[in-house]
């Protein structure tokens, strides 16, 4: 590695928090001198605020976004054996939760340009088990969500949004989250919007749901010691729901930072990298800006040696995971495989300088 290049990781969640410090400890020390630490004030106005800067009625604080994903397929109570349509290409999660709630999992190719499901494929999975569309806003970038639209009406399906890795992306000025029943969020620490734990939510866009995600969330019970129905343990903590609330009011900051980052690779990388897809009807938050080359192990390799970190989303696609041999995953999934095998993830985070993604060109460009 060259002494002279900084090393630049690919995300430092110690700097990337730097800013808030002084009010995460405003917001500790209030949460533990209030005393409360579950269901209290601090959750309740984080609920406020996340739903306001969304324009929607209900959110609802979750665990985690695993959770998250559960708890909106579990309020739909489909027939167990109901066919979920979902992603071949996504983080496992999204498919877990599927499985999770006794429900199959239905696998469709990605777009390979934007990276999304393929919705020009969707209709010809749809059987009569069919109940529900799940879909994954990957990378940051919205799904094509008036194709989607149609179907889910068309077939009178569900629609789960899995808004993990794209909190304030838009489709066509709406904001991802605002178009299913259900919208799953993860605020995982490096997520866009990131806790200092484990952390999730659920927008609840069907008022007839709200008080169903209420009560699962917490043993199945609104009122302590009645339980009304077969719940889980699934709270979003104090002290998670006011960290997060620091955190956002600079979401659109933290946002437009990425896109001042991905602004730059777009403008100087060379022609060898297949970069990103942008499309005016889109505003992409850039929780991943991947970049595709066919030597990715061996660009991986050389950037290492030069001091810049990367990550692959995903090394291993979900259809051949372990967890889901077993589960009658049925078809090939080429355009997955491809991705997953020319993939790589580099620096672009609220945590990262202009100077540093230079730096990162220059390299990249170098190779």
């Amino acid at each position: 590695m060259n002494p002279l290049i900084a090393m630049i990781p690919y995300e430092n969640l110690k700097r990337l928090n730097a800013p808030f410090t002084e009010a995460f400890h405003e917001k500790f020390n209030k949460v533990l001198d209030n005393g409360h630490y579950i269901l209290g004030s601090e959750l309740e106005s984080f609920e406020k605020e996340f739903a306001a800067y969304h324009s929607v009625n209900s959110f609802l604080g979750i665990s985690n976004g695993l959770d998250a994903l559960i708890l909106s397929l579990k309020a739909c109570n489909l027939p167990a054996g109901s066919e979920v349509i979902v992603p071949a290409h996504t983080y496992i999660a999204t498919i877990l939760a599927i499985l999770n709630c006794q429900l199959k999992p239905v696998l469709i190719e990605p777009n390979i340009h934007t990276y999304n499901i393929d919705v020009t494929k969707i209709e010809e999975a749809i059987t009569p088990k069919t109940k529900a569309l799940m879909i994954v806003h990957l990378y940051g970038k919205a799904c094509d969500m008036d194709e989607i639209m149609r179907i889910k009406e068309k077939y009178n399906l569900y629609l789960i949004e899995d808004c993990a890795q794209a909190h304030g992306a838009t489709y066509k000025n709406k904001l991802i989250g605002t178009f299913g029943e259900f919208a799953a969020f993860s605020f995982y620490p490096t997520k866009n919007l990131g806790a200092l734990g484990d952390a999730g939510g659920i927008i609840c866009n069907a008022p007839e749901h709200v008080r169903t995600i209420i009560q699962l969330r917490n043993y199945g019970s609104e009122i302590k010691y009645h339980n009304e129905i077969v719940g889980y343990n699934n709270r979003l903590d104090e002290m998670q729901a006011g960290f997060l609330s620091v955190k956002l009011k600079y979401l659109d900051e933290m946002n437009a930072h990425r896109n001042k980052l991905a602004k730059l690779y777009f403008d100087n990388l060379k022609d060898d990298f297949i970069l990103p897809d942008v499309n005016e009807d889109h505003y992409d938050v850039f929780h991943i800006y991947n970049i595709r080359h066919e030597k990715r192990d061996d660009l991986q390799k050389y950037l290492a040696d030069k001091g810049v970190g990367t990550a692959i989303h995903y090394p291993i696609p979900p259809h051949r995971q372990n967890a889901l041999k077993g589960e009658n995953i049925k078809g090939e999934f080429p355009l997955t495989d491809e991705i997953h095998n020319t993939t790589l993830s580099i620096p672009c985070s609220f945590s990262h300088t202009e100077d540093e993604v230079l730096q990162v060109i220059e390299i990249l460009n170098n190779y």
